[in-house]
């Protein structure tokens, strides 16, 4: 699908969404890569929570790159994915730099009432966005399909999992959404790239 001529300040938000994108996915593989061997630590606590916040602004540029060859359906699951990306993260904000620190019975303690349903809705608000928005960027055809289906299943899958005790399961889903969140953002930068250049992006398809 040839790309549309962007403005400067578009082809820069495309820029900024795809570096942030880059910065959220090697905050959540690289900690997890690491805590297949050490364990949950400080070190990789840190990141893992603060990795959701730099993944809005790639889900708006991707949204923005994708909107001429979508419809009011993808505007929804955007919003959908917003929404959950913003509940999911502040529960990993939580859980990675607040609970990680507790002892097991002040966690024991906190987790109660209506606390455990708050997350499960969170995790649940999240996954089903992911779904949404990755079936939109599929019937798109804007960006490549292995990573747009990778954001359809395996996320609502993460958005699940993650709570589970570390393991070699959880560590290797951390690593694959981070895979997913930089195939992604490569695609948007490149895209950014031919934008600026349609005239010479002709020239070579001709």
């Amino acid at each position: 699908m040839s790309s549309p001529i962007a403005s400067p300040t578009t082809s820069s938000t495309y820029r900024v969404g795809a570096l942030c994108g880059v910065l959220s996915g090697l905050l959540i593989a690289l900690p997890a890569l690491v805590e297949a061997f050490t364990g949950e630590t400080t070190a990789t606590s840190v990141p893992l929570g603060l990795s959701p916040a730099f993944a809005l602004p790639l889900l708006t540029a991707l949204q923005l790159r994708q909107r001429p060859a979508t419809g009011r359906f993808a505007e929804v699951a955007h919003i959908v994915n917003l929404v959950g990306l913003g509940l999911f993260g502040s529960a990993a904000f939580a859980s990675n730099l607040v609970l990680f620190y507790f002892d097991d019975d002040v966690i024991e303690e906190v987790l109660t009432g209506p606390t455990i349903p708050a997350l499960i809705g969170c995790a649940a608000v999240f996954a089903v966005g992911c779904a949404l928005f990755g079936a939109a960027m599929i019937r798109a055809r804007v960006f490549p399909r292995t990573p747009a289906w990778g954001y359809a299943v395996v996320l609502p899958l993460f958005a699940f999992l993650t709570g589970l005790s570390d393991s070699p399961l959880t560590s290797g889903l951390h690593i694959l959404v981070g895979a997913i969140l930089i195939w992604l953002s490569a695609a948007l930068w490149r895209m950014a790239r031919e934008a600026q250049h349609p005239t010479a992006q002709a020239r070579v398809a001709v």
